[in-house]
């Protein structure tokens, strides 16, 4: 990890192709300490979720090549690394999954899902205000909040459009994007059971994950048979 993040810190500092060409055979080596960390974690993911079993490192890494077509940003490479096992389809499904984001100063652990449709958002909002008892139960168990910190990224500034702004839980369906996670301070990434140390953010990750797959596995269900 010592290597992975300091790679990620001089790239920082020279993110160009020539400094990255001539650093080829670092990244190669980091790529692969990436690719055997998320082994690593995929079958810790595997114990709690036995669907994760089948997915490989390939399933569940990036590219570090930015696409820059449409952004002003023209740097060519990304300075941080992403780990997502999202079972049992892989890093583009937009079920929940398990993430381990590596960035010097930044790392975090997640749980989840982003970047959803709005029509999905509206619907997850709705299941989580009709079963409010039992996502509370998830997110709000001493347990759930020793692992995760952060409940819920992108949210509206007021209620979302049909739920009543003075609800007591509005917070909980406020939000565009329905994850949680916590920060990870370096020393706890440099610790030589990384992965093992993860396994109580999975055992707690896995409840909210299936609350929100429920909704998400239904709408996926009814695209199919719609199209």
């Amino acid at each position: 990890m010592e290597d992975i993040l300091n790679f990620l810190r001089s790239l920082r500092e020279h993110n160009d192709r020539d400094w990255f060409n001539d650093n080829k055979t670092w990244y190669q080596r980091v790529k692969k300490r990436v690719e055997a960390l998320a082994s690593e974690l995929i079958a810790v993911v595997a114990d709690d979720d036995p669907s994760a079993s089948g997915l490989t490192a390939a399933d569940c890494t990036y590219r570090i090549y930015r696409d820059t077509r449409f952004s002003a940003d023209k740097t060519p490479y990304k300075t941080h690394i992403g780990i997502f096992i999202n079972p049992p389809a892989g890093k583009k499904s937009m079920r929940c999954g398990y993430y381990l984001h590596i960035e010097p100063d930044n790392c975090f652990v997640a749980a989840g899902t982003v970047c959803l449709p709005s029509s999905l958002v509206r619907e997850i909002r709705r299941s989580i205000y009709d079963e409010i008892d039992e996502y509370r139960s998830i997110v709000e168990s001493p347990e759930f909040r020793a692992q995760y910190s952060v409940i819920g990224l992108n949210l509206l500034k007021t209620a979302p459009k049909g739920f009543p702004k003075d609800w007591e839980y509005i917070d909980y369906v406020r939000p565009k994007d329905f994850c949680c996670s916590q920060p990870l301070p370096e020393e706890f990434m440099l610790r030589p059971d990384l992965s093992e140390a993860l396994r109580p953010a999975v055992r707690q990750a896995r409840r909210f994950n299936e609350f929100i797959n429920y909704t998400v596995d239904e709408f996926i269900e009814r695209c199919k048979t719609t199209r």
